[in-house]
C-alpha cells in the first residue's frame, strides 16, 4: 500500500507540476490573428515585418506570440470567416492589413471589443475607422500609409514640365484611392492640365485600362496606393515601357514590380511600428481608443532603374532633379518580391 501511495503521490505531483507549467506558459502566451487583404509585395512586406518584430520582442521579454497569418485574397466571404475564426480562437489582438480588412474587423468587434491594430490604411478618418488620428475613440488604432499626392505630381512635372495629359489609373472600389484621386484632380485642375481616368477591378480590366490610356496619348500615369493595380503591375509594366510612359505610384512595391517610380512610406518600417503598437496593447495594457494613429514621412522616391533607362530617362539626371523634392531617392531593379532582391 505504501508503494502504491507513493506512486499516486508522484503521479499527483507530476500532474500538478504540469498544470503549473501549463499555466505559466498560458500566462506568457498571446494569440495574434493577422489578416492580409491581398498578396502583393507591399502588404506582404508589412506582414513579414510585423511577424519578425513580434518574434524579436518575444525573445527579449521571455514570452510567446502565437501568430496566425491569413490572407483573404480580396474575398469578403473568406475575410469574414477568417475574422470569425479569430474570435472563436479568442485571439488577444487582431491585425488588419489594408482598409477593407480594418473595416470588416471594426464591424466584427463592436460588441466583443477585441483590440484591433491596422496597417496600410490610407485614410482612417475618411473610411470612418477612427474618429480622429489623435484619438481613435474605439478599439481600433494602427499605422497609416497616407499618400501626399501633391508631392508625387511635383515629381511628374519636374521630370516632364511639358506634360499636358495625365492618366489616372485605379480601382474605383478601393478606399485607399478615393482621396488620392480626388486630390490628383484638384491639383491638375488648378494647373489646367487635362487628365483621363481609367479604372479596373481585375488584372484583365487593368490591362485594358492601360491600353486605353496609351491610346489617349497620356504623358504619364498616376496610381495611388491601390492594391488592385499593385497586383496587376507585373502584367502591365512592360506595356507601359514599350509605350515610353512613366508610371508614378504610391508605394515602392510598384517600382519593384516594374513601375517607373514608387513614392511613399517605408513599408518595412510600417510593419515594425505596427508590431510595436500591438506590443504596447498586449504587454503595457494601453487602450487603442487613445493611442494616436501613426503616420510617416512620405518623402522617399524609389526609382526602377531598369524601367528608367527603358523609357528614355537618364537616372543620374532624374536622381539629381528629384533629390530637391524628396527626403531620399532610392533605386531598385525589377523583381516579384522584396525577398528576391534581398537574398
Amino acid at each position: 500500500m505504501k508503494k502504491f501511495s507513493k506512486a499516486l503521490l508522484a503521479t499527483a505531483m507530476s500532474v500538478n507540476l504540469f498544470a503549473c507549467s501549463s499555466d505559466v506558459q498560458n500566462e506568457n502566451t498571446y494569440k495574434i490573428g493577422i489578416c492580409n487583404y491581398v498578396d502583393d509585395a507591399s502588404l506582404n512586406q508589412i506582414v513579414a515585418n510585423i511577424e519578425s518584430q513580434l518574434n524579436e520582442v518575444a525573445k527579449e521579454e521571455n514570452i510567446n506570440f502565437e501568430i496566425d497569418i491569413e490572407n483573404c485574397n480580396a474575398d469578403s466571404t473568406v475575410l469574414n470567416q477568417i475574422i470569425t475564426d479569430f474570435i472563436t480562437d479568442e485571439v488577444d489582438c487582431m491585425v488588419a492589413v489594408a482598409t477593407p480588412v480594418a473595416m470588416a474587423m471594426q464591424s466584427a468587434t463592436e460588441d466583443n471589443h477585441i483590440p484591433v491594430v491596422f496597417s496600410a490604411v490610407s485614410d482612417p478618418v475618411g473610411s470612418q475607422i477612427v474618429e480622429s488620428l489623435d484619438n481613435p475613440g474605439s478599439n481600433l488604432t494602427g499605422t497609416s500609409d497616407y499618400l501626399d499626392t501633391t508631392n508625387i505630381f511635383n515629381l511628374i512635372f519636374e521630370a516632364n514640365p511639358d506634360a499636358t495629359k495625365i492618366g489616372l489609373l485605379y480601382d474605383a472600389g478601393q478606399d485607399s484611392s478615393t482621396n488620392a484621386i480626388k486630390s490628383a484632380k484638384e491639383y491638375l485642375n488648378k494647373k489646367n492640365i487635362e487628365y483621363v481616368e481609367k479604372t479596373g477591378t481585375t488584372t484583365d480590366e487593368v490591362k485594358l485600362a492601360v491600353d486605353a490610356l496609351i491610346q489617349e496619348n497620356v504623358d504619364a500615369i498616376f496610381t495611388p496606393t491601390d492594391n488592385t493595380i499593385m497586383t496587376a503591375e507585373l502584367s502591365i509594366y512592360e506595356t507601359l515601357i514599350d509605350a515610353k510612359i512613366p508610371h508614378y505610384t504610391g508605394a515602392d512595391s510598384f517600382a519593384l514590380n516594374g513601375a517607373f517610380l514608387g513614392y511613399g512610406v517605408d513599408y518595412a518600417n510600417l510593419g515594425k511600428e505596427t508590431a510595436n503598437m500591438i506590443i504596447e496593447i498586449i504587454l503595457d495594457g494601453k487602450d487603442p481608443s487613445n493611442m494616436p494613429v501613426q503616420t510617416f514621412d512620405n518623402g522617399t522616391a524609389t526609382i526602377n532603374i531598369d524601367t528608367c533607362q527603358a523609357i528614355g530617362f537618364d537616372y543620374q539626371t532624374i536622381e539629381a532633379s528629384f533629390s530637391k523634392l524628396c527626403t531620399s531617392v532610392k533605386q531598385i531593379t525589377t523583381a516579384e518580391s522584396f525577398d528576391d532582391i534581398e537574398d
